[in-house]
């Protein structure tokens, strides 16, 4: 039995613990600093998730022998690094690896350099440089921040006018601050978003099941850009013969090249990918699980994930034999009102008792404890999320008790899986 921490405070971190506290091999479960989801299965601890060594000094005082890390500015700032250097073990690719997610640039030029398929780009450092670049004729096209924006450092631009705008907000303005000292400007890619996220440990690669997620704020994919509105897996976009050109032509020769370059790549490889005509091209590499992919794909996976963790630590991941439950799943995202710009947060939050036996989970994201009331403090709220047979039966099932539960201007899409051929929506 093993005492776990897991590091981060959304719903990828409540999904975890939730699969993680099913485990018989786990005694207790801390999260730092945790959700008042996550707080139903284990301790949540308040420490900043950039103290690495408060971290560490607290995983020795309780003996704790694997350490899960969610999301992305601990791992690109070098965390798995520093518990090694501890003896500490902990599941996550280290600096090196992270730099994949931590710089677009970087991630851009590993692209170009291994032949994966992926928008033509060009980077800059000079704003100036960025605007004379935007003569151009072929609109639209993307402006990214170079460094870590939450997914939100993604701007599509339909003429030049909002493309130099866009330069400006990330260069000049410092919208995203650091992140936005270089910048990637990139052809836009024609077709279907999806994403794969990938078991690793340098040698072998599984890829889980595929996902589609929903970015935009407004229904019919209309709107700003998200972290993530809803999630639904397996995505009919994604069949047998795309995962092996995925195998083939992505996955394959990038772990090629980290290998040749002295990378060990260990954890989950996060594929954001766009389709076109059963075409692959990489949009983007992450190094963690997804949000809200994790919450859709992690309910489906029939192992034990302390166990596969280990095993991907030990670089043994080929003992494995990965089993997937056969359903569907379906995630929908509760907002607070005004999200993702300006919102308010402590709002109450009534109707979660209602979700005992109702055949979803609910996966806390931007949720506080406060004695036994649970308040919104965050952009995205709550995921609803099902299992079923169909993607009628999810879709139905999320967006039933989605109903049971509410907060003052709590907002939600009602089109969540409107791409899947045959499933009828509420407002139809």
């Amino acid at each position: 039995m093993k005492n776990i921490l897991i590091i981060g405070s959304g719903g990828r971190e409540h999904v975890l613990t939730w699969k993680l506290q099913q485990s018989n091999r786990v005694e207790k479960i801390y999260v730092i600093p945790g959700n008042a989801g996550t707080a139903q299965f284990a301790e949540n601890v308040e420490i900043d998730v950039m103290d690495f060594e408060k971290i560490a000094k607290f995983i020795k005082s309780k003996n704790i022998e694997m350490t899960f890390v969610g999301p992305e500015k601990p791992l690109a700032n070098g965390i798995v690094d520093y518990l090694n250097d501890k003896n500490i073990e902990v599941f996550g690719p280290n600096k090196k690896a992270a730099k994949l997610e931590g710089s677009k640039v970087y991630a851009k030029k590993v692209m170009k350099e291994c032949n994966i398929p992926t928008a033509e780009f060009e980077t800059f450092k000079d704003p100036q440089n960025a605007y004379d670049y935007l003569d151009l004729p072929n609109y639209p096209l993307v402006v990214k921040a170079e460094g870590l924006a939450y997914g939100k450092g993604v701007i599509i631009a339909k003429n030049q006018k909002e493309a130099k705008d866009a330069v400006k907000k990330i260069m000049e303005d410092k919208y995203f601050g650091k992140a936005g000292e270089k910048i990637v400007i990139e052809e836009y890619l024609k077709g279907e978003e999806a994403s794969i996220m990938v078991f690793s440990d340098g040698n072998t690669n599984y890829q889980m099941f595929s996902a589609q997620d929903h970015k935009k704020i407004g229904e019919n994919d209309t709107g700003l850009n998200t972290g993530g509105m809803g999630a639904y897996a397996p995505t009919p976009l994604i069949d047998e013969t795309l995962k092996t050109k995925v195998d083939q032509e992505i996955l394959n020769p990038l772990f090629n090249y980290l290998k040749n370059n002295s990378i060990t790549f260990k954890g989950i490889l996060f594929l954001g990918l766009m389709i076109d005509n059963k075409v692959p091209k990489v949009l983007e590499f992450n190094v963690r699980f997804g949000d809200p992919e994790a919450q859709v794909v992690i309910p489906l996976l029939e192992n034990d994930l302390l166990t596969v963790a280990e095993k991907i630590n030990q670089e043994k991941l080929n003992e494995i034999d990965l089993k997937w439950k056969n359903k569907k799943s379906m995630a929908v995202i509760m907002s607070s009102g005004g999200y993702p710009v300006e919102y308010k947060k402590g709002k109450e939050i009534f109707g979660l008792d209602d979700m005992e036996n109702s055949g979803s989970e609910v996966f806390h994201a931007g949720t506080k404890l406060d004695g036994d009331k649970v308040y919104t403090n965050g952009g995205r709220v709550l995921a609803v999320t099902s299992l079923g047979d169909s993607y009628q039966e999810v879709y139905d099932r999320c967006y039933q008790n989605i109903k049971k539960i509410n907060f003052d201007e709590a907002y939600y899409r009602k089109d969540i899986g409107f791409k899947i051929k045959g499933v009828k929506l509420l407002n139809e």
